[in-house]
């Protein structure tokens, strides 16, 4: 797999979720433990819970370790220029309603459409990728093509970024 884009503050925060998932894993082996001590596994439903508890914490704890190597970390106060890459913010107009919108480029781990940014893995990210304003796009969406002009593209550093 290639290089995976993220933001400082997104490889923090998912820094922070590790640790805190890994802080986690005690508390789990004490709850199997105790529902073990119960007696009749195959009637327990809170080995069981604890059980599916520790499978979904070591899921996503094997997921975060295997991309951690991947991540190629940018500080987006550094990043700037005309074109749309990772960490500007793109507005756009849709030529056929004249919708406007605002999307932040992030990688895919820091990336949320709630609060404005969408992965440059996307299919909206990957075609405003190194385009600049003025330009037209085409987006295939679940709706159909989709035709946009770049109103702007603009870098707003870590102020433009909202995480949660």
């Amino acid at each position: 797999m290639d290089r995976i884009p993220i933001s400082t503050q997104g490889y923090e925060k998912i820094k922070q979720e590790l640790e805190d998932l890994k802080a986690q894993r005690p508390a789990i082996i004490q709850a199997i433990k105790e529902a073990r001590e119960e007696g009749d596994l195959s009637e327990n439903a809170g080995y069981d819970a604890a059980r599916e508890r520790q499978g979904m914490l070591e899921a996503r704890i094997s997921y975060i370790n295997s991309r951690m190597p991947l991540f190629d970390v940018l500080d987006l106060d550094t990043l700037n220029g005309d074109r749309a890459i990772f960490g500007a913010t793109v507005e756009v107009e849709d030529i056929d309603t004249e919708e406007k919108r605002r999307f932040l480029l992030l990688g895919p781990d820091d990336a949320n459409h709630k609060n404005g940014s969408i992965s440059v893995m996307s299919p909206m990210g990957m075609a405003l990728l190194g385009k600049e304003e003025g330009e037209e796009v085409i987006v295939e969406a679940p709706r159909g093509r989709i035709e946009y002009e770049i109103l702007s593209v603009e870098f707003l550093g870590s102020k433009g970024l909202k995480l949660d």
